[in-house]
This record gives C-alpha cells, structure tokens and sequence, in this order.
C-alpha cells in the first residue's frame, strides 16, 4: 500500500522547518570550530615536543581529521573513539568504533585504549582532548568490580527511567576510570586542551562525555540520591568511586576546557536564518528539558499564544527531553515529542497551517534511524485511516511506528556533529 503524503497546503512548511534543521546542525559542524580553537591556541601547539590526541565521541572522527592539518609532525599517536556511523578511516589514528546509547565491546575496548595512551603523556607533550556528545557511552573504563554487563545495565536504567543529562552523567562520573577528571589525572605530566562540541545545559564542560578532563560535577552522595530517585539496584552503591582531591588543586592550571560548538549556537543560527526570511521568532526557552509529555505541552502552548500574530511565526526550542519507557514499542525522545504535540492539537487546535520538527542534531533519535520526526495537522488523520489508533502506539512507546505510517519520520543520517535537539515549529 503506497500511503499519501502531507497535503500539498503543508509541504512548503515542511521543507522550509528541515532546511532551517539542516541549517542549525551545520552551525555545529565540528571541523572548522576544531581550526579556530587551535588558530586561537597556536602557542601551545608550538610550545609541545610532542601532540597526543585522544577524540571521542559522535563528532570524533570529524574533529581529529579538523586538527591534523594543525598538528602537523608533533603528532606522536592518536585514537579517536566514535560510533559506526561516524567512523572513517583515518591515517594515522587508531579509530574504535564503539557502542551508543549503551556501551558495548568496542567501547570497553576503547576505554583502554585510552587509559594506556594518557598514561603515556610526558612531560613536554601536549594532550589534545577532542569531546563531544555520545562520549560516555562509547568510551567505557568501569570502576573495579563492575562489568560491561553492569554498565549497561546502570546506563540503560537510567536512561529509561527519564533521569535527565545531568542526574545521569552524575551517577556516570563515580563508576569510570577516565570521567569525571580521572582522564585528566592519568596524564597529570602533560600540559592539557580539550576542545568540547557541548550537547549538555549551560555547556558545563564537567558534564559533556561526564566531564573527562573537569571537575566531577557532584558528589558521591548526591550520585547515590540519583541511584535511589530512580530506584536503581543497591548493589550500585557499594561501588561509587570517591573523588581525588588532587585535581583541583594541582592540576587545574595545567589543563583548559574550551567550548567549541553547542546547542545555543545551533539555536540562534536557526533564529537568525529564520528573521532573514521576514518570519517573526519565538524563543520557547534557553533549554528545553523535562518529560516530553510537559515539553509538547509547553511547545503547543506558545503555538496558540502566538498563532493569532498576523504572518508567518517560528517558535524555536533547543535542548534534551526525557522519556520514562513502560513499554516494548520502537522510537525515541523527539518522536515521542512531536507525536505528543500532534496529539495535543486535537485537543486544541491552532487556527493556521503549522508544522513542527523536533530532531537530533546527530540524525538519530534513540534506537532508531530516524533523526526524529515532522508533524503537521493531518498527521494524527493519516495515523489513524493506514494504522493503529496513535495513542495506543504511544502509550507502549511506539512512536516510530505512528509516524512512519504517516509519513512523518525525519530521516538525515548521521550528521557527524551533536549539539543535543532541535525543535522548530513554522505557522503560516
């Protein structure tokens, strides 16, 4: 069965939302940030015997192949740790492939390799640390007497239980050898820089990857208040990892942590192309957070407060949501959103053709291909006449499946970047 597409009325809406998407994640493409911040720290470069890089996460590969060039014949050894869909080959570097949203084999494996290179820094050398989003779960060095089975199955916990970014990079930080600084101390002969592409609130660098090269974002009983929030297995708490003192004091001064990309970047790209096209902007809030079932509430809120404004009207968001998963279905935190916002609109319509996009900037939304999803106003009709009733789907955590058999899945592939979500709703 060939299902029908979007009404003519929304495709125009439709394109503009994903080009201004597609706009807001080149604002975060990783390579050219990585150039300026080592333009910008050209001395250091200059002042090495030798460079050691270590790069991990979604943005890894992009970020290494950025910094080479820069690099030059101080390079001694490098690895970058990414996911499948990011990874390239690269000369010259050791690229591991590893696992997201949870950890797998390859990034047990990675884990190590990474302690043994830190380890290897000299006085002299400089440390060139490339982070970005996804750099927990593909980098694994678990606290003596967890497994790889343990850390999975903390992560994956958490991650359904609708704990956000900073509860779960907390508890995150007490189980590792490398978070939370530890990475940092392992290499405490080295001078250290650590460029950053941010997918975390305030671009707190100790949260971004669980902050390898920062100070732990928490204590350990506050990371044992997340355990017992989220009733996670007691057994957990036996293994928190207690801070060492010694990288505040001293070895701060030896180590910077630069923030090159972010998901507040990406936003005003978005809002600045959107006023360029005589559209008047909306920002919803400097980061969006919480249940996606408050988060499509709030969205769909500011539509109706703004839909009675004559022309065109973007209302922007930024952020990460969470989901509490109950159910066996198949999708991820922005489909869920913007099945979520669909639903809303029955309830209450907004009086004018709209559109809204909420996507991953990496082009993947939880376990899943798709980036995320667009919806329009006959989105829940088409739901309904080729498949289940949709707020049956979700009640089991099956958005893909509603929005597939609308039509809506937003589908980019994997962008080499990740600055967190995106969402963008246009009302004509």
């Amino acid at each position: 069965m060939v299902l029908p597409g979007p009404a003519p009325a929304f495709m125009d809406l439709r394109k503009q939302a994903i080009d201004l998407f597609r706009m807001g994640v080149a604002a975060a493409e990783p390579g050219p940030a990585v150039v300026a911040a080592l333009e910008r720290h050209a001395e250091r470069l200059e002042k090495a015997t030798r460079v050691i890089v270590i790069a991990f996460g979604k943005a890894a590969c992009a970020m290494t192949c950025a910094a080479l060039p820069l690099i030059g014949g101080k390079l001694h050894k490098a690895v970058a740790v990414t996911n499948a869909e990011n990874a390239v080959v690269i000369d010259g570097v050791a690229v591991i492939t590893a696992g997201h949203p949870l950890p797998d084999q390859g990034s047990l494996d990675a884990g190590r390799a990474v302690e043994n290179l830190a380890r290897s820094a000299e006085s002299g050398d400089l440390l060139l640390v490339l982070v970005s989003g996804g750099g927990s779960a593909l980098l694994c060095a678990p606290s003596a007497g967890l497994s790889l089975a343990d850390k999975i199955s903390l992560n994956d916990t958490l991650i359904r239980s609708g704990a956000d970014i900073r509860e779960i990079n907390t508890v995150r930080q007490h189980f590792s050898r490398l978070k939370g600084g530890r990475l940092a101390q392992l290499a405490s002969r080295a001078d250290i820089l650590s460029l950053i592409v941010s997918d975390v609130p305030d671009d707190d660098v100790r949260l971004v990857a669980s902050g390898p090269t920062a100070p732990l974002y928490a204590s350990v009983s506050h990371a044992q208040s997340v355990l017992s929030k989220y009733r996670v297995d007691s057994s957990f708490r036996d293994a928190l990892l207690s801070p060492d003192e010694r990288f505040s004091e001293a070895m701060s001064y030896r180590i910077e942590n630069v923030v090159v990309g972010s998901n507040r970047i990406s936003v005003e790209s978005v809002m600045a192309k959107a006023r360029q096209r005589g559209i008047r902007v909306v920002k919803a809030t400097d980061w969006l957070s919480g249940n996606v079932r408050d988060a499509a509430g709030t969205l769909h809120g500011i539509a109706l407060q703004h839909a009675c404004h004559a022309g065109p009207v973007a209302v922007i968001a930024g952020g990460e949501t969470t989901v509490e998963v109950s159910g066996t279905g198949k999708g991820g935190r922005n489909q869920e959103l913007a099945l979520r916002f669909a639903l809303a609109n029955e309830e209450k319509a907004i009086r004018r053709d709209w559109v809204f996009l909420s996507g991953g900037t990496d082009g993947r939304d939880g376990p899943t291909d798709a980036a995320g999803a667009i919806v329009d106003a006959g989105s829940t009709f088409r739901m309904r006449n080729f498949g289940p009733e949709p707020a049956v789907l979700l009640a089991n955590n099956d958005s893909y499946a509603a929005l597939a058999t609308s039509g809506d899945l937003l589908m980019t592939g994997a962008t080499g970047t990740n600055v967190a979500d995106l969402q963008i709703l246009l009302m004509q």
